[in-house]
């Protein structure tokens, strides 16, 4: 794609903070980092893209970019993008959030019934939800704020031991406006987008331990990553680091200059979700080949970031579904069409 001009530059300064807190917070352990998401509050990271007359930042989407990309690379353990996606959700629809994490989830199958200003059914695997101040649901051509209080919840984890909730109700009151045409479609795209960002800075993560293990680990000697073998397979991880970053990035960058509506941002969406998807099979196999048996141990923090290469490569869209969108793009482009589409 071609470079992008005149778009926002994140500030230097935040990418330092936002670092410097990701890196002096508590990976150990499951579910939320309270001390962690209390310090995003105080620091204005928490509702960065958020605008400031709805209790946000009112920074930027690439600012919030650079910001997901560390969580992703210090295994954060916080709704940070589920957030950003509700508040998105439901400022599209004109509701209000309250203060606190969020999540959201996207409810294609239709488990949801929703009756006037009360709703019924089962979510399974929402993000967060036990530690939420709101769900924000898509269903149907509706938009629903649900307070998880108001449901029979059952604790679930994905492979990285992030709460994946099983949400239950009956009639359960909540704030309830209708969906905005290509909700779904928008949505679903806001969900891989900050995805890929996570996956990009989880792949960077994995190599950042590697080398250090690397450079520390000897034998016959020396340390293991004065062998060419060694060498050879993290550079090859460091390529995959850098293609699912750039990839990430640039899509960010698409949706600023595009909108998440325009179908060059759904090709960078559905391009960034399977490269980095892809890059996260290959950094978590190489970085378990460099750590050897000692990676896969629970003292070991390498299964913070590939047990989340593992996970998030799969959420918001496999690599197959995206790749298959990708292939619907390009043949609704045609063949005059692909060569504008895909250089835009």
């Amino acid at each position: 794609m071609s470079a992008h001009t005149d778009l926002p530059v994140v500030d230097p300064d935040l990418v330092e903070l936002a670092t410097s807190v990701f890196a002096d917070a508590d990976v150990d352990g499951t579910g939320l980092d309270t001390a962690l998401w209390d310090t995003l509050e105080q620091t204005g990271l928490a509702r960065l893209a958020v605008a400031e007359d709805a209790a946000g930042s009112g920074g930027s989407l690439l600012d919030l970019a650079a910001v997901l990309v560390e969580a992703g690379a210090g295994a954060a353990r916080v709704p940070l993008a589920e957030t950003d996606v509700a508040c998105r959700l439901a400022a599209a629809a004109g509701l209000d959030v309250p203060v606190g994490p969020l999540t959201f989830a996207l409810d294609r199958a239709g488990a949801l019934t929703v009756d006037g200003d009360t709703v019924s059914g089962t979510l399974a695997r929402v993000p967060w939800a036990r530690s939420a101040a709101a769900v924000v649901v898509l269903t149907g051509g509706s938009v629903v704020v649900l307070d998880p209080a108001t449901a029979t919840l059952v604790e679930g984890t994905n492979v990285a031991e992030e709460p994946r909730d099983t949400l239950t109700v009956d009639g359960a009151s909540a704030a309830v406006a209708a969906a905005p045409d290509g909700a779904e479609s928008e949505f679903a795209l806001w969900a891989a987008l900050s995805r890929a960002l996570l996956l990009a800075g989880a792949a960077r993560g994995a190599l950042t331990r590697s080398v250090g293990y690397a450079g520390e680990r000897e034998q016959f000697g020396r340390p293991i990553g004065r062998f060419q073998a060694v060498q050879q397979q993290l550079a090859l991880a460091a390529a995959e680091v850098a293609a699912g970053g750039a990839a990430a990035g640039s899509a960010a960058r698409v949706v600023v200059r595009d909108g998440v509506g325009a179908p060059t941002a759904e090709l960078a969406v559905a391009s960034a979700k399977v490269r980095t998807g892809e890059a996260a099979t290959e950094v978590a196999r190489i970085a378990h080949q460099v750590h050897g048996a000692i990676g896969f141990t629970r003292e070991h923090d390498l299964r913070l970031t590939t047990t989340r290469l593992w996970a998030w490569r799969d959420e918001d869209g496999t690599d197959g579904e995206w790749a298959t969108r990708i292939g619907d793009l390009v043949l609704a482009a045609g063949a005059d069409g692909l060569w504008p589409l895909v250089t835009a």
